[in-house]
């Protein structure tokens, strides 16, 4: 059997063109990249980890109502996601302030935020994602004022769904990046959540020691992120503990 065709390779998945049309395979690699891939490292095991945790997050959103591109898992690293138009943003959505944003305004780390605040990045490798404004994004196209109105609407519905799944396990949601893609059905157009939603995307600490079970462990060097991200599908119950501690890669 011939393999697949690769459409793009990221820093953390590798993108191929599914077995039916409209569809788009998403495997999870085991690369860790920080600070615009100055940082690199494999590390065992994580791809079947955000492979699991993002499939059980885009399940849940799409059960309650919120639209994802996740149509199914193929295998422990592999999902089915339905192929869109990505909108060329980033979407941050923030509960206490954090990593960047502590930077810019001076904000100690894990100060509660008034409201939840969400922001946008220009997808731009090359540029570093700069931060930029509903501004930005009408005078250059990249999304209509009705697009962004969605946009906002999903971002906040995934951060109360995500908010409450973490707080019954003692995680606080600290904050956690969203891509939106574009689909078509004849003339009429919705968005969905795209991408993934998993501890690479999201900053989660633990509610009583403040402990991290994201990235960040990477990042700043503070143990094993197998560890952290088996922590959190641990407490969520995604995957037996026999499946964390050594995952196995099934093409």
């Amino acid at each position: 059997m011939a393999r697949r065709k690769k459409i793009y390779e990221g820093k953390a998945k590798i993108l191929y063109e599914g077995p039916e049309p409209g569809t788009i395979v998403q495997y999870f690699k085991d690369d860790a990249t920080a600070f615009n891939a100055e940082k690199k490292d494999v590390i065992d095991g994580k791809g079947v980890l955000n492979n699991r945790l993002s499939e059980f997050f885009m399940t849940g959103l799409n059960q309650i109502g919120v639209p994802t591109h996740f149509i199914r898992r193929l295998n422990m690293r592999e999902q089915l996601v339905r192929n869109c138009e990505i909108v060329p943003l980033e979407i941050i959505v923030r509960n206490y302030a954090a990593g960047t944003m502590s930077k810019r305004l001076g904000i100690a780390e894990g100060t509660q935020l008034p409201r939840p605040i969400v922001e946008y990045c220009y997808k731009d490798d090359a540029l570093g994602d700069p931060l930029v404004t509903e501004e930005h994004i009408a005078a250059f196209g990249w999304a209509s004022q009705q697009d962004m109105d969605d946009i906002l609407s999903l971002a906040l519905r995934v951060n109360d769904f995500m908010s409450g799944m973490m707080l019954a396990v003692g995680i606080r949601l600290v904050d956690f990046k969203i891509e939106i893609g574009r689909v078509y059905d004849g003339d009429f157009q919705r968005l969905i959540v795209a991408d993934e939603i998993s501890p690479d995307s999201c900053r989660l600490w633990d509610i009583e020691t403040g402990q991290k079970l994201d990235k960040d462990v990477f990042r700043r060097d503070l143990g094993s992120l197998t560890d952290a991200y088996s922590e959190v599908a641990r407490r969520l119950g995604v995957l037996p503990k026999s499946n964390v501690a050594k995952p196995t890669l099934i093409n």
